[in-house]
């Protein structure tokens, strides 16, 4: 695949992501992703966006002040 901002070469990966939210942070990890080999550049597949969504909506019935969680094990 192609990096979309720089045209050069990306692979799959995973990466880690923080999401400032309206009762705390919320910490995702081993989210699978594109990086690029030039510029860095991380970029998500559509379904990944969507279960990323689905995640937050998830963890606002239960959010504490820092809230880790693993992409993978994620309902």
């Amino acid at each position: 695949m192609k990096c979309m901002k720089c045209g050069k070469a990306s692979y799959k990966s995973t990466t880690t992501e923080a999401f400032e939210m309206e009762f705390g942070l919320l910490v995702i990890r081993n989210i699978p992703c594109y990086k690029c080999d030039e510029c860095d550049e991380i970029f998500y597949t559509g379904d990944v966006v969507q279960k990323i969504e689905k995640i937050t909506d998830m963890v606002k019935s239960f959010m504490q002040e820092v809230t880790i969680i693993d992409y993978e094990k994620s309902a």
